[in-house]
């Protein structure tokens, strides 16, 4: 399709956690087909590619994955760079925004009684609104900008303090939210990873809004 299309700019947000060939071999598939077609690629990776053994991760830091998805996606990022040199990769964090993600979805079954679970208190990130992402993304693709970008909110939070700005921003019974411990339930993947994204937002014109800001009563 690529090479049938010549676009002068392809964005790859494809991946399928748990599935190698989507995430990792599918990047280097699309990176080729650029390679071999032109123009320029914006490849979409993820704070997943870090242990959060460190504070902090700014755009200079090298993977350090611990889970699949993380290996999966570092991957993806080797192959892009020696594919296409010029490539810009695209790390990011948890996509809210809109009502329409997974998060939100869990934290609405949550505070109406629909499903059971726990919000992790030990599981943080930078949350990033959906229409800052994309924007920034299409910023980075408009302006040829190269290179690692950190694309993340200016707010690490917890599942469970993300959980919290939902339910007051929908208006739900936060009481019903309970608090839990990732580390206790055995769950493969790094815990707290902090973006630092001071080099990417130099660069933008675009701003990266913090959750406690697009999660406000009266935004979506």
């Amino acid at each position: 399709m690529i090479g049938g299309f010549r676009p002068d700019v392809t964005i790859n947000v494809a991946y399928r956690s748990g599935d190698w060939a989507t995430t990792a071999d599918g990047a280097a598939n699309v990176a080729a087909a650029v390679a071999a077609s032109g123009g320029r690629l914006v490849h979409v990776s993820s704070d997943a590619v870090f242990s959060g053994d460190a504070p902090s991760y700014d755009e200079t830091c090298l993977p350090d994955p611990v889970n699949p998805y993380g290996a999966a996606k570092a991957a993806a990022e080797t192959a892009v760079r020696a594919l296409v040199p010029g490539a810009a990769i695209v790390r990011t964090s948890l996509i809210v925004g809109h009502g329409a993600s997974a998060h939100e979805a869990f934290v609405r079954s949550l505070a109406t009684g629909s499903a059971t679970g726990v919000l992790f208190t030990d599981d943080v990130r930078c949350p990033v609104h959906v229409s800052d992402l994309a924007a920034a993304l299409l910023e980075i693709a408009e302006r040829g900008l190269p290179g690692v970008h950190h694309a993340a909110g200016d707010q690490a939070l917890s599942r469970y303090e993300l959980g919290l700005l939902i339910a007051r921003r929908d208006g739900l019974d936060e009481k019903r939210l309970r608090p839990g411990l990732r580390a206790a339930g055995g769950v493969r993947g790094p815990l707290e990873v902090r973006l630092d994204c001071s080099a990417t937002r130099r660069r933008l014109h675009t701003r990266l809004r913090p959750a406690s800001e697009f999660l406000a009563p009266g935004h979506s």
